[in-house]
Parts: structure tokens; sequence; C-alpha cells
């Protein structure tokens, strides 16, 4: 079985048509068309159901294409390694983090960038609740999530404490207070974010063991929106404190104290515990070390 041959039905499993694949990998229709065959023959199953007006993977090809991206994976492993042998400081950094995670990076990607110009620095934009899967399957090396993962198979390291704040707009009732009881937000809009996270559910069940009524009526799919619409005055938010400190800052935003609910939020790196790391991570790890001056602590 040839690595190529993998290469070409991963390209058609996620292009889902044999001339879009042929374009991602320079090769002619036909010729993508040949290699698929030759990979059913040489593995004895049908691997795509052509059947239909889309390319669908059948359950073999299911099987075949989640190791032809382990071997991707492998790969790419092993030209960072040999990179980092031809230049020390070459290679590449992929992190995995989502939209607000992402922001507690910004410090240490500058700093990086200054030690290690010639590394590739890339931030994969993922789920929170995905990374540790992916960095044990090995499609990231690092990942940036807001909660322990629990897992023996992965390290972790506090980059930031940062906790949760209620956020109005300057022009609501409340802009002008220091706090506010948990029982006077119970007739406010909230904005939320459409995206499941620990702290949403801590917030939702504060308010209901408090029984004061939660009225998400406008949910938002980033951040920004989330803050744009409570500048406006259109509802208020919990957002985290990191996200909107520029806001608060200009004044574009309050923020005030709810007494019942003080979230504290620990943004951590996690990395595989055991599987060993290109140089550009490693050398990542110590940025972070020198600068926050913690050590790892174990998944588990």
């Amino acid at each position: 079985m040839e690595l190529y041959s993998l290469k070409v039905l991963l390209a058609v499993a996620n292009e889902k048509s044999f001339s879009r694949a042929g374009e991602k990998l320079l090769r002619t229709q036909p010729a993508v068309s040949l290699a698929i065959q030759r990979l059913e023959s040489q593995i004895g199953e049908k691997l795509l159901d052509r059947s239909g007006k889309e390319l669908l993977l059948t359950d073999a090809g299911r099987i075949v294409v989640e190791y032809a991206r382990r071997f991707e994976n492998l790969e790419r492993e092993l030209e960072n390694a040999l990179a980092e042998l031809r230049d020390n400081s070459a290679g590449r950094l992929i992190i995995g983090a989502n939209e607000s995670t992402s922001l507690y990076l910004l410090q240490h990607i500058e700093h990086y960038r200054r030690l290690y110009p010639k590394v590739k620095v890339q931030v994969r934009r993922a789920l929170s609740s995905r990374i540790p899967a992916q960095l044990i399957d090995g499609d990231l090396e690092l990942g940036v999530i807001s909660y322990d993962p629990a897992d023996e198979r992965l390290a972790s390291q506090v980059i930031y404490i940062d906790h949760l704040s209620f956020v109005v707009s300057p022009q609501h009732r409340f802009a002008r207070r220091e706090s506010v009881s948990i029982t006077e937000l119970g007739m406010e809009t909230f904005v939320a974010h459409n995206v499941i996270s620990p702290y949403r559910e801590v917030v939702i069940r504060e308010f209901q063991r408090h029984k004061v009524p939660l009225n998400m009526d406008v949910e938002m799919p980033t951040v920004e929106t989330i803050r744009r619409m409570v500048q406006r005055n259109e509802g208020v938010a919990f957002l985290p404190r990191m996200c909107v400190e520029q806001e608060l800052e200009q004044g574009t935003l309050a923020e005030v104290r709810v007494e019942e609910i003080r979230m504290e939020r620990k943004i951590r790196l996690v990395y595989p515990a055991k599987r060993v790391l290109s140089h550009a991570a490693r050398a990542f790890l110590e940025v972070i070390g020198k600068s926050c001056g913690a050590g790892p602590e174990a998944g588990g």
C-alpha cells in the first residue's frame, strides 16, 4: 500500500469530488480515479459510494481515512524533525485554541517570535471541548483550554488566571454601580455565546439556584458580536475579562460585580505528557515557563 494512494483518498474524502481532489493534488481526474481503484483492489473493499450526486465514504473508507490522517500527521512530524536537524530554530508550531482562549497567547507568541523568527506559528481554530482528543490523536502538539483536562495522557500549565466579567453598556442603569445582586438581573436580556462551555453551565446553575430567571433571548456566535450588542445597550453579558479589557479601558463597556457569581478562569496550555514534542513546541513551553514561573501539572 502506497502513502500516495492514501493521500489521494484523503483528498477525495475532504473535497467529495475526484476533480477537485485532482486540482488540489495537481493530478488529472483519471489519475485520481485510478489511484482509488488500485487502493480498493489492494484492500479488497469498496472505499467510496459513487451512487449519489456526492461521493460518500463507505464504512471501510472511513476506517482507511482515519489511518490516512494519522499517516499524514506522522509525515508532518517527520518533516519537522528533519527541518530541525538542518536548522535548530526551524520548524512549525501549531497550537489549537478557540476564539477567546487565543487572546491569552498573544504576548507569549510575540516573545517566542523574537527568539525563534524562523519557526512558522499557526494558531488553529478548534473547539475547546475537542482539543484534548486532538492532542492525544496527534492532530495538535499544543492546545489552550480553560478547564483541567483530567487525563493522565496530558500535561498542562496555567498561563493566565482570568475571571468572568459582567459587562453592560455605559448607558445601562447598572453602569455606575460597583456591584449588583443576582436577584436584580431577572429582568435583564443576556446576550449569550452559543458555544457550550463549563462557565456558561455555571452561570445557568447559579441563576437556577437563586431562582432568578436567566433571559438568554439573544445568542451570538462570537465574542466580538456579543461585545457590540452590549455596547449598543441591546443586552448584558458575562465575558472573560481578557476579552473586554480594551473596551473597559476606553469606557465603551462597564464592568459590574455580581456578588453571587465570582468565577475564576484558569487558562491552561495543554500538551501530550509522554509523546516527544518537536523542538518548536519544547521551545514554546520554555518561553511559557519563564514567563509564568510555574511547572507543568499532570492531567490526571
